[in-house]
């Protein structure tokens, strides 16, 4: 046992790696409740794949820091897809759907021609091992200022998840509140990217909260059990991809599937 710890933690690399996984997966935790809650999976998914369209124009305008560019247009990109999506002129699904594949489709006819799409062909599955000092430090500001949006703002998330028209009543700012949440949820989806990859990204904010809502009984317990199921994943995906040598996002994704299956079958026993 104690080779066992001693063999990885002598690596610099595992050591942050590690502290990123316990930054990113309770942002992951919580963030994925309510995504789940407002049927946003289609949305998150969205923001994933419009990063190859905020890295292509960069490259297009010539911006030398393309993780900048990623950023503002996945901001932009989500405060549009809320904007459409308001004005119900098609399902929700629908208008997403639609933007997704464009922007995807845009991004890799802009970044393959030439044959330089290889350079980015990191993005799909994300590298976590890379992850440096000063960026774990960004994640950590990152947590803390989804820790404090949560405090002040998730009663009246979870109202307008409920029910727009009751929580207009209640003179909660609806669109305003659509509008942060879409804001921090493009944040953390386009900075984990570069760790995580955007194939799979998803399925990371989908799945422990799909697998907490199977056993919860009240809104701690799905939030408690969700950020235990996506830290869980993490920290043993992180371990066991090190140990057979793979990449550590899918790894952490099919422990996070088999959690989800496990609970499903539970959840299902016990209605």
């Amino acid at each position: 046992m104690t080779m066992f710890f001693t063999e990885w933690m002598q690596y610099s690399f595992m050591k942050h790696a590690l502290v990123a996984i316990l930054l990113i997966t309770p942002l992951f935790g919580i963030l994925g409740t309510m995504i789940v809650e407002r049927k946003m999976a289609f949305f998150s998914d969205a923001l994933g794949h419009s990063a190859l369209t905020g890295i292509a124009l960069g490259v297009v305008f010539g911006v030398s820091d393309t993780d900048r560019s990623m950023l503002l247009f996945a901001v932009a990109f989500a405060l549009l897809l809320n904007m459409l999506s308001g004005r119900g002129m098609a399902a929700n699904d629908t208008v997403i759907s639609v933007f997704s594949s464009f922007s995807i489709a845009a991004g890799l006819v802009i970044l393959s021609k030439g044959g330089n799409f290889s350079q980015y062909s990191s993005l799909l599955v994300g590298d976590i091992l890379s992850i440096t000092r000063t960026e774990i430090f960004y994640l950590a500001a990152i947590l803390f200022v989804t820790l404090v949006f949560w405090a002040f703002c998730f009663n009246s998330l979870h109202a307008v998840s409920i029910h727009r028209t009751l929580a207009k009543s209640r003179r909660i700012p609806v669109r305003l509140m659509e509008n942060l949440f879409a804001v921090l949820t493009a944040l953390i989806v386009t900075v984990s990217i570069k760790w995580v990859g955007m194939l799979i990204i998803n399925a990371l904010l989908i799945l422990p909260a799909a697998a907490s809502r199977n056993l919860s009984q009240n809104l701690r317990e799905y939030h408690f059990f969700s950020i235990l199921f996506s830290m869980f994943s993490g920290v043993v995906g992180l371990l066991v991809s090190y140990f057979i040598n793979a990449a550590t996002g899918p790894v952490i994704v099919i422990f996070a599937a088999v959690i989800y299956f496990i609970t499903y079958g539970y959840g299902s026993k016990m209605q």
